[in-house]
């Protein structure tokens, strides 16, 4: 049986189907492609959502113009509308005895040289490079400064509550939790008033590392598990929550929870393996009259924080802000160059 010799009109016909055939396979593929696309944003969507502090439908209550945080710090600052709630007596109940003599606890650091920033290629310039530290022997804040010791501080001075404290008073559930929303002219007053002072970032950096260069407090390995970092919970945690967490001294929340501001600007290191003497300041209190240069001063801040990224809780990095600036990941501890007097709780 002979096949029928397809006409130049039937070979038009055919050609023009199959080509109609190969655009709507194009067309499919690109359709398909797209909703493919869709679905992977979604979820990378879904994703971001559920890391963040608050519920998207009140994102309106969250958006700032640019340079609103300094206005409502600035408003904060000169006391405007401000409420106080506790007195001497209310703030010494927000915890018991017990909790009060763990919280005032100093660690004792001991004299020598340790390793200070780093070599590796990818960290940021202003850690590099790595080079050796001296320091004298001090004593370090065993914890970051918390909601209600900050509070007894605010009764004493009659100072100024953090913006976060709504009417006056601190967020419930939140007294062991660290203090934020302060800047580093709060935390260095503070520390004055507490007998102490802002630790040297040598201090801070030893007494998170110890001599043996270890990227995080408890050693060359990011363990999620031992931190509040990433967004892995949302906010701040109580300082003692993190027990495993702590450093080769025994100091606690020195990787994630808060960044904490430390008393030095920032300045380039040293050149490569050199080695220098550390000599704390004493009396880091100058009142307010050189306030006008400090604010144009970058401070430097470490530790990282609940909202950091895993890099930023590395010993050896350096964060920094303003000094007048302050956010919800902002706290501070203290440290001292003499041994701490018995604190009654």
């Amino acid at each position: 049986m002979t096949r029928k010799k397809a006409t130049p009109k039937e070979l038009r016909r055919r050609k023009r189907f199959a080509m109609a055939v190969f655009l709507t396979c194009i067309a499919a593929a690109m359709i398909g492609g797209s909703i493919h696309v869709m679905e992977l944003g979604s979820m990378r969507m879904n994703e971001m959502r559920a890391k963040i502090s608050y519920d998207p439908t009140d994102i309106s209550q969250h958006i700032r113009a640019a340079g609103e945080d300094i206005l409502i710090q600035a408003k904060s600052e000169a006391r405007v509308d401000e409420k106080m709630i506790y007195d001497a007596a209310s703030a010494q109940a927000l915890l018991d005895a017990d909790t009060w003599k763990e919280l005032s606890q100093m660690i004792r650091i001991p004299a020598g040289e340790f390793t200070m920033g780093t070599n590796a290629s990818r960290a940021n310039k202003e850690d590099r490079p790595r080079h050796f530290v001296t320091v004298p022997e001090f004593w370090m804040d065993k914890y970051p400064v918390t909601q209600a010791q900050y509070a007894r501080f605010v009764v004493a001075k009659h100072y100024r509550p953090p913006l976060n404290w709504s009417e006056g008073k601190i967020p419930d559930e939140m007294y062991d939790h660290p203090v934020t929303l302060v800047s580093w002219y709060n935390a260095r007053d503070y520390c004055h008033w507490a007998g102490k002072r802002l630790p040297d970032e040598a201090e801070w950096e030893k007494a998170a590392r110890g001599t043996q260069a270890l990227l995080w407090p408890w050693g060359n390995k990011m363990d999620a598990s031992r931190l509040n970092t990433y967004y892995q919970i949302g906010h701040t945690t109580p300082v003692t929550q993190f027990k495993h967490g702590a450093s080769p001294y025994g100091v606690m929340d020195m990787a994630g929870n808060v960044s904490e501001w430390v008393f030095n600007t920032l300045s380039k290191y040293p050149t490569a393996d050199s080695h220098t003497i550390l000599t704390p300041p004493e009396d880091q209190f100058t009142g307010m009259g050189q306030e006008n240069i400090e604010r144009l001063s970058k401070m430097i801040m470490r530790g990282g924080s609940w909202k950091s990224d895993p890099f930023s809780t590395m010993t050896y990095h350096r964060n920094y802000s303003l000094p007048n600036m302050a956010s919800d990941f902002y706290g501070f501890r203290c440290a001292s160059s003499h041994a701490p007097k018995e604190v009654q709780p």
